[in-house]
């Protein structure tokens, strides 16, 4: 089931409820204060946006200001797409929290050029997210970007050019074939990074090159296997 229901609260507002398998979905947004709504959405009291199933593409495109793409996604291989342009514009996403898909065998890619937007994906809540390939294109600054990921044999690549953007990111693994890898390559000022990778019966790998000015810099990456707890 597929279903659009416009309200007048905002520029424009998308409700979407979809279940099913091989769905190809492809949303263009323009202007301002636009939602495709779900996760205590405002506006119109937007419910919900939620999108179950598997082989699934979701194309998302918002050009403009003040967007707001939020919602759950319960989906196994999936390919998501997710185009910002503009400026404090929300990404909130959740892939599969309840483990009804397994959230693995997806391959996501969030481009992003403007400043003061905050973006959040997280997958395998509790799920394993097998083999995701997960990659963020940021130009801008002050921006902040979060993701907490249930790893396994997964990718997380960021590439941010831009000052004063914060990345908060959290990669947990419990299984023995668990294990993520994650590069982030920043140019800019000023930068907030909070990094954590949790693997307890696996091995990470982490990669990070920053290149900017003098300005204050805060960088913390915490690798703890079972280890004693550690913090910045």
């Amino acid at each position: 089931m597929l279903s659009a229901l416009p309200t007048f609260a905002a520029d424009n507002e998308i409700y979407l409820d979809q279940s099913g398998t091989t769905l190809n979905l492809d949303i263009e947004q323009l202007g301002i204060s636009n939602i495709i709504g779900g996760l205590n959405s405002t506006a119109g009291s937007l419910t919900p946006f939620d999108i179950d199933g598997t082989s699934m593409t979701i194309d998302i495109n918002m050009i403009g200001n003040t967007n707001k793409f939020l919602g759950d996604i319960w989906a196994d291989s999936f390919t998501g797409f997710y185009e910002f342009t503009g400026n404090t514009n929300s990404f909130t996403i959740q892939v599969d929290p309840t483990n009804t898909y397994g959230a693995d065998s997806s391959n996501q890619n969030v481009q992003v050029t403007g400043s003061g937007n905050t973006f959040t994906l997280n997958q395998g809540t509790t799920a394993l997210a097998d083999t995701l390939d997960l990659d963020w294109i940021i130009q801008g600054s002050n921006n902040t970007i979060t993701s907490n990921i249930n790893i396994d044999n997964a990718t997380n690549y960021m590439d941010i050019d831009g000052s004063d953007n914060t990345v908060n990111y959290t990669g947990t693994g419990v299984t023995a074939s668990a294990g993520g890898y994650f590069y982030l390559d920043h140019t800019g000022g000023s930068r907030t990074f909070n990094i954590q990778q949790l693997s307890t019966q696996d091995n990470d790998w982490l990669k990070i090159i920053s290149i900017g000015g003098t300005a204050t810099s805060t960088v913390c990456v915490i690798q703890n296997d079972q280890g004693t707890s550690t913090s910045c």
